[in-house]
């Protein structure tokens, strides 16, 4: 039986041990229930239970968690604008993105580790698989930020479903029914409109709901036009414009008072220029998620998630006589599913947390005129996951444990000068525990340190980048079927402080500070093949290593409020070849500071932003030497003004007013692909719900 076999015969006992638990858990609650009855329990006080902010769970507290969670809520999307995503992602500690103003989609670097699965993005929970090998971010996320209604990033390993990643995961969740229709009503309507200076120009959003008894619909379409902006010195940057439509589709299913199913499917269109090319990009997503949550009953929460994802590029035009790839179509296609049962016991005195389950991701790529990308290519992941939690008073266990696997297969064209096209087929599993002790002496105060590992299987493009370089140059590109996967070795130390009534009776102070070190081996990078004259990705010898300070803080006094978001970075990660994807570090500093107060019985919000990003590094080729060997080149450190202001015109009427880049400073934003940032812009908004 191959190492594929094996794995998913895992997978599927993995499945039926957690199904298997989930009954005879049922069958024994059913027996025991008035013995149960009897019994104090101690499970209210284990806060971790309620949910992570991260792994698409969108539920609890980010700072009642003994982890390095973060979560950007509604309200914080409204207050830092949903034009710009890049900025709100900025604003999360240790979260950043690779930013390219041409591109409109999102990718996330989380602790300096970026593209290629290093963070695993999702809408939905549904993996964002899509990649394509160039001079840019290793993999992009599109989602339409006018449906958004939060953010959920979780920085460090993953043990449970929405793993696999090696720096972490982010959820983009999108609106549903409960978002639309209001408590106590039957119908709902919720709309959105912006309009914005500087090239920015309009969107909107309208969407519909209804709720009766146990059934739920909404709909909603989304449509934005933006044009080039100018940076600080006035110049035009160009293809900085979009031309973006969306929709979406939601039904939520109740059946008794035990059973929910909900389906969701959402439609993404961009047309853009960039990478030398007018370019066109569609995202379909489809959902469907089931719920069984019997009443009375602790030991069954079982959760079944099964999702699709189909992505497709399109080169249209070429942006100038010289490019050779108009035409180029790249496709990726990817099911998905992951099933977890949580339990809920007490022994005595110790309260037991227990989630067990698997997920399983497949998608296929394929490209026509895909230039160096994998013209067919397969790849499969998976895991089976445990991670129980055990509280003892103040104290706090919690004890994980993932098994990760995967296979990719599929062609590639080393060149004649390397031996020609060839069959890849690889398959690889590891072990990733993850323990955390946390204490807590006091209601407002929670230290804890984690261990954890966590893998990144190469991908397609990785393993099967092949053929030359479009445009008639020199450059050609050589696979590596050989690849090995990342692996990480990590420890962290935080302190959570959720502390109300501090000065005042209604004032409130929440603070989530941590240090994390981690250490990787078979880094993944570009490099330069002396031999055949080729690039190539390899796995770079010995540890990579990275280290950290995350400090998230906002006091809210009612009246006024304030917050501080600061990241440190150490960076020792390999250099990356010219070529073949970004080439930056993240910098060493990275401060955004919020300050605002509320008037008119706090109707009237108005606050200012200030960010500062310090002096980082970037890697350019060396054109004196031979094998191309990338050096360091220092960028400059900037700081950025925003203000803002909100108004609430009544219960189902906000507008809203914000300028950014107050003073039209002319600066590069760090781990950009272009030059210069956006100018001084206004923004005018309104939301409505009825």
């Amino acid at each position: 039986m191959g190492l594929v076999a094996r794995n998913m015969a895992v997978l599927l006992g993995g499945t039926a041990v957690t199904v298997l638990v989930a009954t005879i858990g049922a069958r024994a609650q059913e027996t025991n229930e008035t013995e149960k009855q009897d019994r104090v329990t101690q499970l209210e006080r284990v806060v971790i239970t309620t949910g992570k902010a991260g792994a698409g769970n969108g539920t609890g507290d980010p700072v009642d968690v003994p982890a390095s969670v973060g979560k950007v809520d509604k309200t914080t999307l409204e207050k830092l604008g949903r034009e710009n995503l890049d900025d709100v992602l900025r604003s999360v500690p240790g979260t950043f993105t690779r930013e390219n103003p041409q591109q409109p989609g999102i990718a996330v670097n989380i602790r300096g580790f970026e593209g290629s699965g290093r963070v695993n993005s999702m809408i939905d929970g549904v993996r964002q698989s899509f990649r394509f090998t160039g001079h840019e971010a290793g993999g992009f996320t599109y989602v339409d930020p006018n449906f958004l209604t939060e953010i959920d990033v979780e920085r460090g390993a993953v043990s449970t479903a929405g793993g696999g990643g090696l720096a972490g995961s982010v959820n983009f969740r999108t609106i549903g029914v409960e978002d639309i229709v209001r408590d106590g009503q039957e119908y709902g309507l919720l709309g959105r409109a912006s309009w914005g200076s500087n090239g920015v120009g309009f969107s909107e959003m309208l969407a519909g709901g209804v709720k009766r008894d146990a059934v739920g619909l909404a709909a909603a379409i989304s449509k934005r036009d933006s044009n080039d902006f100018r940076n600080g010195d006035g110049d035009t940057v160009p293809y900085t414009g979009q031309d973006l439509v969306s929709g979406l589709l939601k039904a939520d299913f109740g059946f008794g008072e035990d059973h929910r199913l909900s389906l969701g499917g959402i439609f993404y269109q961009n047309d853009f220029a960039a990478n030398s090319y007018e370019q066109q990009v569609k995202n379909r997503t489809a959902t469907a998620n089931y719920r069984y949550d019997p009443t009375g009953n602790d030991l069954i929460h079982l959760k079944v998630n099964g999702y699709f994802n189909d992505i497709q590029m399109e080169y249209l035009k070429g942006l100038s006589p010289f490019a050779s790839a108009a035409g180029r179509k790249i496709n990726d296609r990817g099911v998905g599913f992951d099933v977890s049962n949580t339990s809920l016991m007490d022994f005595g005195e110790i309260a037991v947390k227990s989630e067990n389950g698997v997920e399983y991701f497949t998608d296929k790529v394929t490209s026509i005129n895909g230039g160096v990308n994998p013209a067919n290519a397969h790849s499969r992941t998976g895991a089976v996951f445990s991670e129980n939690t055990f509280t003892y008073g103040m104290f706090e266990l919690v004890g994980a444990l993932r098994y990760d696997f995967y296979n990719l297969n599929g062609t590639a064209d080393a060149g004649p000068r390397a031996g020609g096209a060839y069959t890849v087929d690889q398959s690889k599993g590891a072990l990733n525990p993850k323990v955390t002790l946390a204490v807590k002496p006091v209601d407002w105060f929670q230290p804890y340190v984690t261990y954890s590992q966590s893998m990144r299987a190469p991908t397609v493009q990785e393993t099967m980048v092949g053929g030359d370089h479009p445009g008639g140059t020199s450059a050609s590109f050589l696979p590596n079927p050989d690849l090995k996967p990342e692996s990480q070795k990590g420890w962290e130390v935080g302190v959570n402080v959720k502390r109300d009534g501090l000065l005042t009776a209604d004032d409130s102070l929440r603070v989530k500070a941590s240090y994390y070190n981690m250490k990787v081996e078979d880094f993944i990078a570009a490099r330069f093949n002396p031999q055949f004259f080729m690039f190539e990705y390899v796995n770079v010898p010995g540890e990579s290593r990275q280290s950290g300070i995350e400090l998230a803080a906002t006091y809210d006094l009612g009246m006024a409020f304030g917050g501080i978001a600061y990241t440190h970075t150490d960076t020792k990660l390999p250099s990356q070849q010219p070529g073949l994807g970004a080439l930056s570090y993240l910098p060493d500093d990275i401060v955004a500071l919020t300050l605002g107060g509320r008037f008119l019985e706090q109707k009237l919000e108005i606050g200012t932003r200030v960010n500062y990003v310090s002096n980082g590094v970037t890697n350019v080729g060396n054109a004196n030497d031979a094998t191309f060997t990338p050096i360091n080149v220092k960028t400059p450190s900037y700081t950025t003004v925003d203000l803002f202001t909100n108004y609430k015109v009544n219960e189902n009427v906000d507008v809203a007013f914000k300028v950014t880049n107050l003073f039209d400073k002319q600066y590069t934003p760090a781990l950009s692909t272009i030059g210069s940032g956006q100018g001084r812009t206004f923004y005018l908004s309104t939301q409505f719900q009825f």
